[in-house]
This record gives structure tokens, sequence and C-alpha cells, in this order.
């Protein structure tokens, strides 16, 4: 599947910065900054998903989703959660 090759792609790219962080890099910051940073951009940008939707723009919505869904990806890789970990539980639930 094209989706589940980009968020792995975005993944690894995130989990590179991690390892061998870029200066100026966004990611980079986050890291640094530490967990509770990374736990405050997954809360702020869960609520811009929420207004986003209550506004009914779908343009909107996919940005928003977006920037969650990277979020959620930092905080995957800052608590060594795999996309394939996510991918196992999301199988389990399917019985």
């Amino acid at each position: 599947m094209v989706a589940e090759m980009v968020l792995d792609e975005l993944y690894g790219i995130i989990l590179d910065r991690k390892k061998n962080p870029v200066e100026g890099s966004y990611t980079r910051l986050l890291f640094d900054k530490g967990l509770d940073e990374i736990l405050k951009k997954v809360g702020e940008e869960c609520t811009e998903v929420i207004l986003a939707a209550k506004n009914g723009k779908k343009d909107e919505v996919v940005y928003e989703i977006a920037d969650l869904t990277y979020h959620i990806l930092v905080l995957m890789a800052a608590l060594d959660v795999t996309p394939d970990d996510v991918r196992k539980e999301l199988q389990k639930r399917r019985r």
C-alpha cells in the first residue's frame, strides 16, 4: 500500500533524525526538548484536527491529520514503538 510506504518512510526519516540530528531540524528540536514537548504537540495537533473537522473543510482536516500523524510518529520513535507494532495491534483487533 502506498500510504503504508509513506508512513514507513517518514518514520524512517524521523528515526534517522533521532540518531543523526540535523542542525535546524524541527524533528531534532522535538527530540531535544523531550517527551513533554512531543506530548504537548500531539495534544495541540489533536485539537486542531477536531477544530478543522468542526469547520467541515476537508482540505483543513487533511492538513491537520497530516500534522498529527507526523507528531504521533515522532512520539512513537521517542518511545521505540514501530509502525509494525501498531499494525500488529490493529490486526489483533480485526478478529
